[in-house]
């Protein structure tokens, strides 16, 4: 079996989600098993609606569409207990490519520990090709990736107080 190599897409500019969703797209249009964790997110978004009809797993960890600053401390618990109920759980469906979105932020967030986000890529199965995205990403995780991508924000259009579009960026 081929060894599947670890990608990190972080930064603080656009085009993370969209950058693992598109190795998603890709893999599975090779009839190749997908599965997608998203952490921190349950607002409806295009990519879910384009995974869906290529039969993409998609897990959504999110229990509210808050952001985390919005969130009350009742919702910031749920919102961590769901997410280390889920990190459980990410390796029991065998994959092809196994995309965990924010993950990261859930390190930076202190949710996770940075040994634990280590621990996850660590023990990925040998021939999974495992995608790890979000802001703030630990030093120390670099040397565990093979590809790391920064996405830098340079300018966006949430500068003038235009609101996120429909197909655009959600």
């Amino acid at each position: 079996m081929e060894k599947g190599l670890v990608h990190i897409y972080t930064g603080d500019g656009k085009g993370k989600t969209t950058a693992a969703f598109g190795l998603a797209v890709r893999c599975a249009s090779y009839g190749k098993k997908v599965v997608v964790y998203q952490f921190l997110k349950a607002t409806p978004t295009g990519e879910i609606c384009a995974c869906e009809k290529l039969g993409i797993d998609v897990v959504r960890c999110a229990p509210t569409d808050k952001f985390w600053f919005d969130m009350t401390e009742e919702e910031k618990q749920q919102t961590k207990e769901k997410a280390k109920e889920t990190l459980l759980h990410i390796y029991d469906q065998p994959c092809c490519l196994l995309v965990l979105d924010e993950v990261i932020c859930l390190a930076d967030l202190g949710i996770i520990s940075v040994q634990e986000l280590i621990d996850i890529v660590k023990n990925k199965p040998y021939s999974t090709e495992l995608v790890l995205t979000g802001r703030g990403m630990p030093e120390e995780i670099t040397d565990f990736a093979d590809y790391v991508s920064e996405v830098k924000c340079i300018k966006h259009p949430y500068e003038k107080n235009i609101e996120a579009r429909e197909g655009i960026e959600f």
